[in-house]
């Protein structure tokens, strides 16, 4: 859900294609070791192998193990930036926010595995958690700046403040839920979540 740094892999196309599939298929495959053996057990090398690669083509693509994570996170930010933008003035600020987190987060059918093994090992592997905290942060600035715009609040003032964290606390609920029930739909539990966390209008509005 986030940005990286400047060395990661380019910005994939709008709907959860890579545009650089190489980069994609190395996150899948790092992402299944992670899984079977352990995020610390699992090197760099074993990942390169696992798909054919060097140690150094990895780097390449990844500054560390970790960022394989977050190899659609600058698509994902720009497409909630892109929504939270569009929406018309007139309409509810909560609606402009759960499309656009919808949409920012919408995963292909065929790309559920993956979304779902990046949400199990974003959300209970230490170390990796530690690389999200720049990513969370974003996600809650565009939020926060969205609510400053429409109430007309600094994004220090309590509003836009709890609508940035709202959010992440959405996205977070929603994918953990997700995990619990593989059946389910991942846009769903975002709707509903968001419905759930995301504070009332002003009544100054």
């Amino acid at each position: 859900m986030t940005r990286t740094g400047d060395r990661t892999p380019a910005p994939v196309e709008r709907g959860g294609r890579p545009a650089a599939t190489s980069a994609h298929e190395l996150a899948e495959a790092a992402q299944r070791l992670f899984l079977a053996r352990g995020f610390e057990q699992t090197s760099v090398d074993e990942i390169a192998a696992e798909v054919g690669i060097s140690r150094r083509t990895f780097f390449r693509y990844f500054p560390t193990k970790a960022d394989v994570l977050w190899v659609e996170s600058d698509a994902e930010l720009a497409r909630l930036c892109e929504h939270l933008s569009a929406g018309l003035p007139h309409e509810p600020y909560r609606t402009v926010v759960t499309r656009a987190v919808i949409e920012a987060l919408h995963v292909p059918e065929d790309q559920h595995e993956w979304a779902r093994h990046r949400a199990q090992l974003v959300l209970s592997v230490p170390a990796v958690q530690v690389h999200a905290a720049a990513r969370y942060a974003a996600w809650r600035a565009a939020a926060a700046e969205f609510a400053s715009a429409r109430s007309g609040e600094a994004t220090t003032a309590l509003f836009p403040m709890a609508v940035g964290y709202a959010v992440l606390a959405a996205v977070h609920t929603a994918h953990e839920f997700w995990i619990a029930h593989p059946g389910g739909d991942l846009d769903k539990a975002l709707a509903r979540s968001l419905d759930l966390l995301l504070p009332p209008e002003p009544a100054t509005w």
